[in-house]
Parts: C-alpha cells; sequence; structure tokens
C-alpha cells in the first residue's frame, strides 16, 4: 500500500488539500485530481467564488458535506447543489462554469466542507459533446446496516449502481462507520484508494491517520476497522487508457489539445457561461 499525505493548496480562497495527482501517483483509477474542501466558515457577505474557468477531457464530480454551492455553466445549467448531492459535469471538447457561494448565504454567512474530483474522460470522449446533470441525495443507493453506511457516489461496487452517468468503471463511495465496526473492502476495480476524512481507522491492522489518501494492491482485498466514528471514501476503477497530460484546468491524452485549449482560452474563443463576465485568465506558467 502506498500513503499520499496530501499537500495544502488555496483555491480563490477556499483552503483545500489535494492528494492527487501528486509525484508518487498520477491517478487512481479515472481520478486525476482529488481536492478535499476544508471545512471553511465564511463569514457575512462573504463566500466562495470561483469565477469562470474552462475546462477539457474531464469530467468533474462536486459532493458536499455541509453548506451549498451555485453551478453555473457554458451549457446554461444552472443549479444549487446542497449535502448528499452529486453535481456531474462531462467538458468534452470545450466547456466553462463558475461555482460559488449562493447570493442568500452571502447575506447569512456559510459554512462549506465537502470533495471535488475530476476523471479523466476516455479517449474515445475527450473531445465529445459536453453534458450536465444533477443527482439529489434520495436517488444516489445507499446500504446501512451492523453500523456501517455505504453510499455510492459514482460508479459501482458492494452491490450498489449510482445513477451518475460516469463514461468507465468507476467506483466512488461513502463510508461512514461506527467504532469497532470492520469492512471487508472487496477487489471488484482494478485500482482502488481510501482517504480519510474523520476519525480512526486502520487498514489490515495498520493506521490510517485522517487526511491521508492509501493507494491499493491491485488484487488485495484488506480490512478496515473504525476504531472510532469514521468518515471516509473510496475511490478507484478500471486504469486509464493510456497516459494523460494535465495543465491547468486541462486534461488530454494529446499535448496537442492542451496547447489549442490554452490558446483559445487566452484568445476568448471559448464557450461563456450565460450572464457571467469575470473569468480566470490563463496562468503564464505551463
Amino acid at each position: 500500500m502506498l500513503t499520499i499525505i496530501p499537500r495544502a493548496e488555496d483555491v480563490e480562497g477556499q483552503p483545500i488539500l489535494r492528494p492527487l495527482p501528486s509525484a508518487q501517483c498520477r491517478s487512481v483509477g479515472p481520478f486525476v485530481f482529488f481536492d478535499h474542501l476544508l471545512e471553511t466558515s465564511y463569514p457575512p457577505g462573504t463566500g466562495m467564488d470561483i469565477r469562470q474557468h474552462p475546462h477539457i477531457g474531464l469530467s468533474t464530480l462536486t459532493y458536499l458535506f455541509e453548506g451549498e454551492i451555485h453551478h453555473k455553466d457554458s451549457l446554461g445549467s444552472d443549479q444549487h447543489v446542497k449535502p448528499g448531492e452529486v453535481s456531474w459535469m462531462t467538458a468534452g471538447r470545450a466547456i466553462a462554469h463558475i461555482e460559488r457561494t449562493p447570493q442568500a448565504l452571502h447575506a447569512s454567512g456559510s459554512r462549506l466542507h465537502g470533495l471535488q474530483v475530476w476523471l479523466a474522460s476516455p479517449k474515445a470522449h475527450e473531445q465529445g459533446v459536453g453534458h450536465y446533470s444533477h443527482h439529489p441525495a434520495s436517488t444516489l443507493p445507499v446500504s446501512d446496516g451492523m453500523g456501517i453506511a455505504i453510499r455510492m457516489i459514482a460508479g459501482s461496487g458492494f452491490c450498489l449502481t449510482s445513477p451518475v452517468p460516469v463514461l468507465s468503471p468507476t467506483l466512488y463511495a461513502e463510508l461512514k462507520m461506527q467504532t469497532a465496526t470492520t469492512l471487508l473492502i472487496p477487489a471488484e476495480h482494478e485500482q482502488r484508494a481510501l482517504y480519510v476524512i474523520e476519525g480512526d481507522v486502520e487498514l489490515d491492522g495498520a493506521t490510517v491517520d485522517p487526511h491521508t489518501l492509501v493507494v491499493l494492491k491491485p488484487g488485495m482485498e484488506p480490512t478496515l476497522c473504525a476504531t472510532s466514528e469514521s468518515h471516509a471514501v473510496l475511490i478507484g476503477g478500471a486504469a486509464l487508457d493510456g497516459p494523460r497530460r494535465m495543465n491547468w484546468n486541462f486534461v488530454a491524452s494529446d499535448p496537442a489539445l492542451i496547447d489549442q485549449a490554452r490558446a483559445k482560452w487566452a484568445a476568448g474563443d471559448w464557450p461563456i457561461v450565460p450572464g457571467e463576465v469575470a473569468r480566470i485568465e490563463l496562468p503564464k506558467s505551463r
């Protein structure tokens, strides 16, 4: 098993921890990017505000534990995302979106805590048409018994299948375990990793600290034991169909697609989010 300590980052004022990508591991199944949006209190008059920015070659998935995010994109989607819901956006050849604290919560102040991941699209889909879908919490399947609740956020596993329209075999499960419960992690997917959000857990007797990502060896079926009330997610799926290049907000199998996307965003030749003017400019560094 490989343990990855995430690096601390700041995205437009929102503190995060980012275990993927890292020098030790570039991807786990289709997952090429993993951000833990740390618990943050926004005073009245403030909030998260990630201005208009572009993507290609990936799907973003936002899943909140606390708070609310307003999503708008260049397809015309306009959606408020609340805890337990899935916001799924497939970029295809070109999409832009914004994410911000809803205006109503600016007045009162708010809190935010959740996860946002990027899943690289298979080569056959990375230059396809963009797509957005929102999935209420009630539509996500849950297995709850013997002190362990498993919610399938996306993909399939543990005899559960999520309605989120993933593009390749995927595993993205939320685990909530009571003290002294154990869970066998089956080898249902080629690649898997466990990220601990909070609580005290052990994998085959080895302690896993909160805010660490443990990449499992293919084929292994470790036992996860909660020595206190714990919260974690399990990610994974089939290996990517070839290496991916990542540059800023772009993911592609062909470096030429990255160069093309950078040039188009810099030139303003990009779909825009209706009603939005402010945007994040292309970083100068490559």
